[in-house]
């Protein structure tokens, strides 16, 4: 099979690949129907991480081929959605409801990687979510931003503890912080202020319910967050970037008592513990246990009450995938899908 592998910085190649098969009865092969690039896929790809011939992908929709003897709650034909993260649900951290720090769990990159025709899903039953039927061809994006993005902005929400009324700031105009906009705005905040440069992701910022738009940054961005929350500092910050500038852009644009929900991949982040001490703001974040909200998001997708493939602006073929990271990498593309 085909199969996408980053040989270094800026080097993706489409390879030969084994076919994947069952090698514990616990396991799951599927054929994947979608996958795509995910903004985190950036970071090795511009070299501050250290890839070495590895297997890309972690967000995907298929169909499952095959299953191991133990497998109960998919069998072959069923179309799923699975989390980014392996998990077996039933260990003491799933059951808390942190799925992506399982006991058992591994991340889909590197291991298994989803940037591929097929797939091997280890801990099938804990990992992959079957929808009601066959979708539509039109559900299959949105499904997909599920995997990942979706679950992941809508963690950063929930870690936020965003609700009816209260106000939020989002950090990072990327696919999931778009994605913590339209979360917001299904948990009903009133305010949500949208921090963002570029005029298409402001425009689908608005799509998802952003009632402002900040292009400010630094000092200028929390003066202007606080002009629009009466001075006081959003109840509530999403953090999607991960560096060093967005996490004091959320820790100083929550108002005291705040929450701040960070899930951009962390890079070189510092926490200065007086302006902690001092600010009282809550922090939670990490990996998103998507597992967790997976059938409350595809009941939402399946129902149309929630459009989030509205993110994915490009397509194209898995053997274009050095064209889609380029895409990504230059801010042509907010999100790119690949059909394999």
């Amino acid at each position: 099979m085909r199969g996408i592998i980053m040989h270094g910085p800026g080097d993706i190649r489409v390879e030969k690949r084994n076919k994947p098969e069952i090698q514990e009865p616990s396991d799951a092969v599927i054929k994947i129907v979608a996958t795509c690039v995910c903004g985190s896929d950036l970071w090795p790809y511009r070299g501050a991480d250290t890839p070495d011939q590895q297997l890309m992908g972690h967000e995907y929709v298929g169909i499952v081929e095959q299953i191991g003897a133990e497998v109960s709650t998919v069998q072959a034909g069923d179309f799923v959605v699975g989390s980014f993260v392996i998990s077996d649900n039933t260990c003491p951290i799933c059951a808390a409801g942190y799925q992506s720090r399982c006991v058992n769990g591994t991340f889909v990159d590197g291991g298994i990687g989803t940037q591929a025709e097929y797939a091997r899903i280890p801990y099938a039953d804990g990992t992959l979510v079957a929808t009601p039927g066959q979708p539509d061809e039109d559900l299959i994006p949105s499904l997909l931003a599920a995997s990942d993005v979706l679950g992941t902005g809508w963690f950063a929400a929930d870690a936020a503890e965003v609700g009816p009324g209260k106000s939020v700031a989002v950090i990072g105009d990327g696919a999931v912080g778009l994605m913590g906009i339209l979360a917001a705005k299904q948990m009903g905040a009133e305010t949500i202020i949208a921090m963002s440069r570029h005029e298409s992701r402001q425009k689908l910022a608005r799509e998802f319910g952003a009632t402002h738009i900040v292009e400010e940054r630094g000092d200028a961005g929390v003066a202007k967050v606080k002009e629009l929350t009466d001075g006081l500092g959003a109840d509530s910050a999403i953090e999607a970037v991960g560096s060093q500038e967005s996490m004091m852009q959320a820790i100083r644009s929550t108002r005291p008592g705040g929450h701040i929900g960070y899930v951009g991949v962390s890079h070189d982040v510092e926490l200065p513990g007086g302006e902690l001490f001092f600010g009282l703001v809550h922090l939670h974040g990490g990996p998103a246990p998507v597992r967790r909200f997976l059938p409350e998001l595809i009941d939402l997708i399946w129902n149309r009450t929630i459009e989030p493939g509205k993110v994915f602006d490009k397509t194209l073929s898995l053997d274009d995938a050095a064209a889609a990271y380029e895409a990504m990498d230059r801010r042509e593309a907010i999100k790119v899908l690949l059909r394999p």
